[in-house]
């Protein structure tokens, strides 16, 4: 075990009524509290509060005259959502859905970087077809959600913000409403009037793949984050253009406890009492609602063994009946399908429970036509359906959307120079600025005098993508290229023109070599993209995809100095990096303006982030929260230098506890992870090295020395390459877009037909062979031929009977960026 680095740290106050000691003291009592009621939760043990809007008598008789003239079917329509990648306006016309939102891999024509005038037109295509052209009908026209998470991140060229574990550790709710004022600005330029943020959870196990949608480990940065930044999407209550103008509809999501889910499994159970759910994780809502925030998400998660999105004691009980919620509920992708006794396309529990509107992206036309055959039949009250269609038509009417125009013909629409403006890439660069969180500083190396001789390393150091992270043009944050981001700057583009200003040379080396010893070396590095359940850890070590830490240790043995600029989602034991490093910095995932790491490098900006999360001093270590029973963090929360900090940091154990590993990757620098082995032969007889009558291997080379293997086949007879280990559940993978993606070249071959998983690849391997070098075969998880998704033990398995040659550097589960087979 590493040294234990304790340090009494100030942190920057912040505007909120919930202090750091107050909530070390709930999560201490809350731990130790007895389980509750399976999922039961007691409404009148919750503070009440009423809605910060008084309801407007006019309005809700204008509601209440509207509905008397809406059919069945429109009502209906209301409360049902679907994507745009499995809807048509033509749909909007005929069954009358009152929103349509885009799931983070659906995009106009498909398009992942379809340009802004294609959002806006189809923003104008769904709109005229929801206004009804039928007399004897009323208008309705729809709206339309997105996952506007760190900016408009789902469009080319938005202005990219840091995500929000960065965001915590700046503690300035002033930028905050900034952030989200620009936001909503960038959304109207492209038509979209209503995005499903801000997630306020609380992360209590870092393990878990959306550790870096939450601001931090206790609610005091998200309560106090949650007001200003509501206000800054939709605009101040009372004000003219509230929710209207420059502003759009905010969620607040996911209620609630998604960030204390056990093992920090995505959708997973938060086992707790009821006094920790309500004293950890709901003041960011209370704060939330008295902002005025309209739309609030219900969580994938359960609660004790109940789902979130059919628990009636939590979404009505407490939101609506306690904390005074009087906008809408809406579920996540599919959730309501995964409530007892439901399916995706069947689910009156939920709306039973207190859900508003269905978020039903590819089932969104069976639950039309069973919720409205449920309430026809008398199966699903009325009541139950007018009550969300009101809540519905409540907040489109506070918002003018009955009393507006198509999307195009707004306020700032189409004005497509106002995505990454300057002025908002500075409030992003000043967020960036102040989200980095110093670790160590050894022998004060920083700030670094931009007038030096540079180098610049590591591969993320000219990488928007990695900087970004997940939720960035595409749900994972992958497939994208250096041209879908023309108003981005990375990293190493920010430190070159800092250096350059002050007549320093700057040089970038991905792997560290020079021709000339610079005077310091800068490394950057960090996590590949993820969200959601891909994003899911056995433990929270950082593995590395390259030579990163080979690259410092070469470089501070020849005497330079080392500042390692660590990008991640989530703390990480990285103990061996912080060794390898004169000077260590938590960059996070910063977005779209990489100077904003340079400024704090060389000083034009001093250090003032401190750390939402605990740093984990073993890789075994988490949970791992400020107030548990032996709280010994390397680095606690809070902390964070600055330049006048002495800085130095003992050496730390690099013995990593555990079996760990990314169970996403499967092979990768020439090794198999998590106790898998490659085998190789015939039917049931595989072994590691067998005879190479049919089939062989042998290390080769792609970037490194045996980074990759090379299989052979004969030709001789068919026999199989094999990936084999421990059965693991891909259920919840396979349900989207997930896919066994193997990096390979093609050597020779194929001579005959070839299958991955039992499907046909044949053509994909003679396509990379005849474009020469590498490329990627991806086969959707769905696809697998005979596979019991639960217990998958043979994820890869390509097979062939005729002569083939491949080189594999890398299997992986994941997003395809290209090359997926087709598996009708």
């Amino acid at each position: 075990m590493g040294k234990i680095l304790k340090r009494t740290v100030t942190l920057r106050p912040m505007r909120t009524a919930v202090g750091v000691a107050a909530l070390c003291g709930v999560v201490a009592a809350g731990a130790a509290s007895a389980q509750g009621p399976a999922g039961v939760a007691h409404s009148a043990e919750w503070p009440a509060q009423a809605s910060p809007i008084a309801l407007d008598p006019a309005m809700e008789a204008k509601i209440t005259a509207l509905m008397a003239r809406m059919s069945l079917e429109q009502k209906v329509g209301q409360v049902v959502q679907g994507d745009i990648a499995s809807t048509t306006p033509a749909d909007l016309k005929k069954y009358h859905l009152g929103s349509v939102f885009n799931g983070g891999n659906s995009d106009p024509g498909g398009r992942y970087n379809a340009p802004a005038a294609d959002w806006l037109k189809l923003a104008d295509d769904y709109w005229d077809a929801s206004i009804s052209d039928d007399p004897k009908l009323p208008r309705i026209p729809s709206i339309w959600g997105i996952d506007a998470v760190h900016g408009h991140s789902n469009v080319v060229g938005a202005t990219l913000f840091p995500h929000n574990i960065g965001l915590g550790a700046m503690r300035d709710p002033a930028i905050m409403r900034q952030i989200g004022a620009i936001t909503a600005i960038e959304m109207r330029v492209t038509g979209i009037d209503w995005t499903f943020a801000p997630t306020i959870a609380v992360v209590r196990d870092d393990r878990w793949g959306r550790t870096y949608e939450g601001f931090g480990e206790t609610a005091e940065i998200a309560t106090g984050y949650a007001g200003p930044l509501v206000e800054g999407l939709q605009g101040k209550i009372g004000d003219r253009d509230w929710l209207k103008g420059p502003h759009i509809i905010a969620t607040a999501k996911h209620f609630l406890g998604d960030g204390g889910t056990a093992g920090g499994k995505d959708q997973g159970d938060a086992q707790m009492s009821e006094a920790q759910l309500r004293s950890l994780f709901a003041p960011p809502y209370y704060a939330a609602l008295k902002a005025g925030v309209q739309s609030v998400m219900a969580s994938f998660s359960s609660w004790n063994g109940v789902k979130m999105t059919g628990n009636r004691s939590l979404l009505t009980g407490v939101l609506k009946e306690r904390m005074g919620f009087d906008g809408f509920v809406v579920g996540d992708w599919n959730a309501h399908g995964q409530v007892e006794g439901c399916t995706n396309t069947r689910c009156p529990q939920a709306l039973a429970a207190g859900l508003d509107v269905y978020m039903a992206p590819d089932s969104w036309k069976g639950i039309w036509e069973s919720t409205l055959a449920g309430v026809k039949a008398g199966t699903i009250p009325m009541n139950q359906l007018d009550d969300a269609v009101r809540r519905l038509l409540r907040v489109k009417y506070r918002a003018g959307i009955f009393d507006t125009v198509k999307p195009s013909a707004r306020p700032l629409a189409g004005r497509y120079a106002l995505l990454g403006a300057p002025a908002h890439r500075a409030v992003a660069r000043a967020a960036v600025a102040e989200s980095l969180v110093l670790l160590k500083n050894s022998g004060s190396v920083l700030p670094l005098k931009p007038g030096m001789r540079i180098l610049v390393a590591g591969d993320a150091a000219d990488d928007v993508a990695r900087q970004a992270g997940g939720w960035t043009l595409s749900w994972q944050g992958t497939g994208t290229k250096p041209t879908d981001f023309p108003n981005a700057t990375s990293i190493w583009r920010g430190i070159a023109a800092q250096v350059q200003d002050a007549r320093g040379t700057a040089t970038l080396s991905v792997d560290g070599k020079y021709e000339t010893k610079p005077d310091a070396a800068i490394v950057v590095f960090g996590e590949t993209p993820y969200a959601e359940f891909q994003g899911d850890k056995p433990d929270v070590a950082f593995d590395d995809t390259a030579d990163n830490l080979a690259t410092m240790q070469r470089l501070r043995a020849a005497g330079i100095p080392v500042v390692a600029v660590f990008l991640s989602g989530r703390p990480l034991w990285v103990n061996p990096y912080l060794n390898a490093s004169d000077a260590f910095v938590a960059a996070w995932l910063p977005g779209s303006e990489g100077a904003g790491v340079a400024d704090v490098l060389f000083g034009a900006k001093p250090f003032r982030g401190k750390l939402p999360y605990s740093w984990p001093a073993r890789s075994d270590q988490t949970p791992l929260n400020v107030g548990d029973a032996n709280y010994a963090p390397l680095f606690a929360y809070g902390y964070g230098l600055t330049a006048r900090d002495k800085g130095a940091l003992g050496p730390l154990s690099e013995v990593r506890a555990g079996a760990g590993g990314n169970r996403n990757l499967l092979f990768a620098r020439g090794k198999v992870t998590n106790g898998r082995r490659l085998l190789l032969g015939s039917g049931t007889t595989l072994a590691a090295n067998p005879g190479p009558e049919l089939i062989s291997q042998r290390a080769a080379d792609r970037v490194a020395q045996e980074d990759a293997v090379q299989i052979a086949w004969t030709g001789r007879g068919a026999a199989s390459a094999v990936l084999d280990g421990d059965p693991v559940d891909l259920t919840r993978e396979a349900n989207g877009d997930v896919a066994l993606i193997v990096d390979v070249k093609v050597d020779a071959g194929p001579a005959g037909p070839v299958t991955l998983g039992g499907r046909n690849v044949t053509n994909r391997l003679r396509a990379i062979a005849k474009a020469g070098g590498w490329g990627q075969v991806a086969v959707p998880l769905r696809c697998l031929v005979g596979a019991d998704l639960a217990k998958v033990r043979q994820p890869f398995v390509m097979t062939t009977a005729g002569a083939l040659t491949v080189t594999v550097s890398r299997v992986q589960f994941g997003s395809a960026s290209g090359g997926l087979v087709d598996c009708r």
